[in-house]
């Protein structure tokens, strides 16, 4: 009789899963970014609702939370009642290094969260001043290793994902570089651009301006493929530099607790409008490119992604904040 009352039971719950599914949503998705509004995190997180919604009518409100690296966004979002109504869109530096740079984050990324999907991934840039006689990936490694620890680097920060991606290159590379910090990616292109320091790895919308002006030029991308809105950039692996591949991707995820049928439709959903030709364009424009994954297939990523950076972040000796 017992076990016959819970087979109704499980039956009963799964049956309530379903529905809950079919209806959700049944209010509006509030999306928590942990950038300000107008920045990339942002503007793909507003991409996504908008499509999201000129599909399916579903209706979102983005909270843009900033402040302290994405500790403040996540904690939030991970409080949140686990309905299915709090959603996070997350960037690799959340999720795959704060761990490791930050002392006391007042979160467990498996423990607190469920992956949802990738939305979108991209590359970060290589590039030196126009003028430097540095103009490949061969070219930076002879120059470097012509001068151990001389040649200088601008990035945002240490431990930023930037800053990471340089030295899983240069450790790649078997050169030795000299990191000087800027507060910002922005300063950091601009340094380059001014000759303060030899080169500095960004992302592709804040070096584009640069670009576009002739002020710096582009060495290749940290990746280990081509992407198809810059096909001319090539990879470290094609100068021989193999087992570099650093990019910064977004994903969704959902506070642990809400259930597979809601999770599974946020997937199937949300990776059906990344396949919308223009999203493509759009997501191009911010130097990415549409990536879904299941659940299971991000999980699998951002565990991947936080290994690699945490060897990066004990090899630099970066020390926890």
């Amino acid at each position: 009789m017992r076990a016959m009352t819970k087979f109704v039971l499980f039956v009963f719950l799964a049956a309530s899963a379903a529905v809950c599914a079919q209806e959700y949503p049944a209010r509006p998705i509030r999306l928590i970014v942990a950038f300000a509004p107008g920045g990339v995190v942002d503007t793909a997180a507003r991409v996504l609702a908008s499509k999201m919604t000129e599909r399916l009518g579903w209706q979102f409100v983005v909270d843009n939370r900033t402040g302290s690296g994405g500790l403040i966004a996540g904690n939030i979002a991970a409080k949140a009642a686990p309905d299915g109504y709090t959603l996070l869109l997350a960037h690799t530096g959340e999720f795959a290094i704060n761990q490791w740079i930050f002392r006391k984050i007042p979160f467990d990324v498996e423990r607190d969260f469920v992956p949802i999907t990738m939305v979108n991934d991209g590359p970060m840039v290589v590039v030196v001043n126009s003028k430097s006689p540095i103009s490949s990936f061969k070219d930076l490694v002879a120059a470097a290793k012509a001068k151990p620890g001389e040649m200088s680097y601008g990035s945002p920060g240490s431990g930023a994902v930037n800053h990471l991606a340089t030295e899983w290159l240069a450790a790649a590379a078997g050169i030795k570089l000299h990191h000087v910090p800027y507060k910002g990616g922005a300063p950091a292109v601009t340094a380059v651009s001014q000759g303060e320091v030899m080169l500095t790895v960004a992302g592709v919308p804040g070096v584009l301006p640069h670009l576009q002006a002739g002020r710096v030029k582009a060495l290749g991308v940290t990746t280990a493929k081509r992407w198809d809105f810059a096909k001319d950039w090539p990879t470290p692996q094609e100068a021989g530099i193999s087992g570099v591949d650093a990019s910064i991707w977004t994903g969704l995820f959902a506070p642990r607790g809400v259930p597979k049928p809601v999770i599974d439709r946020l997937y199937k959903e949300v990776a059906a409008t990344l396949s919308q030709p223009d999203v493509k364009e759009r997501y191009g424009k911010l130097g990415s490119e549409p990536v879904s994954m299941t659940p299971a297939q991000f999980q699998k990523r951002v565990k991947q992604d936080a290994e690699r950076y945490k060897k990066i972040v004990e090899t630099v000796g970066i020390q926890a904040q």
